[in-house]
């Protein structure tokens, strides 16, 4: 009977400490672990603002809850908050003219002849906007303290460095003008408020929404252009998502870092076709037998033998005279850089 008697008194002290000591308390719903989620039991926030009474954008949210995970509750805060811009309205081209619908006949088996080249006019003015000296001086500034970056982008993607320059200097004036625009607003606005392009606006606003998840930035607090292009080389999100680089090592993708631009821009190039030290454009006279484009001017119109890189430089801008500008500014700063180094 000792032995039992000692058992039980161990057992009761035993169960007093366990009262005395701290609860284990195990929380029944999950806690949230970020502003893009919120544990499904609480009641999503409602709605409001100016596009509570566009249908798009409830369709728009539920798409981006069911197919990756955002919370109804943090979008319609995003969406709660965001502004119509009337002045972005004003810069899209046409933006109520619904789009041509995509042809659905027969396809010819005959091979295609491609058409000869129509002048592309205004040349003269166009050219005035970017080359002129202010913008070769700048350019060859941001060379000399970019030469690092821009030397072992050359050497990681193969893609000529005055080229990536001419690239920055003709979208944003070598960072000087990256845009003012709340980008959040603008994609939104052109999405569900334009009808031309409001199709490529949403995939841009669905690209824009991930790409801030994923690299952990604030929506609200990122600023571009009117169109949704960010950073020193004018990527839209899609293109950010996937071909912008961490270049400086810093463990994140900053395009507004002058040396994540640059590796961004040579990693767009490489991925677009680039042929490094090979044919852009050359002028040419009197018998054309090369693929070529003419450009109109004051005095006349000019002829230019293209290669493949002049069509990779298209793929960032699909404009004869934007491709013609970014070639013969970064030749021009080019030029005066090796003349003074």
């Amino acid at each position: 009977m000792t032995t039992y008697r000692r058992l039980f008194v161990l057992f009761l002290l035993l169960l007093l400490a366990g009262c005395a000591s701290e609860p284990v308390i195990r929380p029944s719903k999950p806690t949230p672990v970020d502003t893009g989620k919120v544990p499904d039991y609480i009641e999503p926030r409602p709605l409001i603002g100016i596009y509570a009474n566009q249908a798009g954008v409830r369709e728009f949210i539920q798409y981006m809850v069911h197919d990756y995970g955002f919370s109804e509750d943090y979008l319609n805060g995003l969406f709660s908050q965001a502004n119509k811009l009337d002045s972005v309205i004003r810069l899209e081209v046409d933006p109520f003219v619904p789009p041509k619908p995509k042809y659905t006949g027969p396809i010819s088996s005959e091979p295609v002849v491609p058409p000869k080249p129509k002048v592309t006019a205004g040349w003269s003015s166009y050219r005035k906007q970017f080359l002129d000296d202010t913008h070769i001086n700048n350019g060859v500034n941001f060379w000399r303290q970019n030469a690092a970056a821009l030397q072992r982008a050359a050497q990681t993607y193969h893609v000529d460095p005055e080229y990536i320059v001419g690239i920055i200097g003709v979208e944003t004036y070598f960072g000087r003008n990256v845009g003012k625009t709340n980008t959040f607003d603008a994609l939104s606005t052109l999405s569900f408020f334009t009808i031309r392009r409001a199709e490529y606006f949403s995939k841009e606003l669905e690209n824009f929404l991930l790409m801030s998840k994923e690299e952990n930035l604030e929506p609200r607090k990122i600023i571009g252009s009117w169109a949704g292009a960010l950073g020193l080389g004018q990527f839209m999100p899609k293109s950010f998502r996937k071909l912008a680089v961490d270049f400086n090592g810093d463990g994140k993708r900053d395009l507004w870092n002058s040396e994540d631009a640059i590796g961004s821009v040579a990693h767009y190039f490489k991925n677009s076709g680039w042929q490094f030290n090979q044919l852009v454009a050359t002028p040419i006279n009197g018998d054309i037998d090369a693929e070529y484009i003419i450009l109109g001017t004051d005095s006349g119109n000019q002829f230019w033998a293209i290669g493949q890189n002049f069509k990779t430089i298209k793929k960032y801008n699909s404009s004869n005279k934007y491709a013609m500008a970014v070639h013969q500014l970064g030749q021009s700063i080019k030029q005066r850089y090796l003349m003074t180094k």
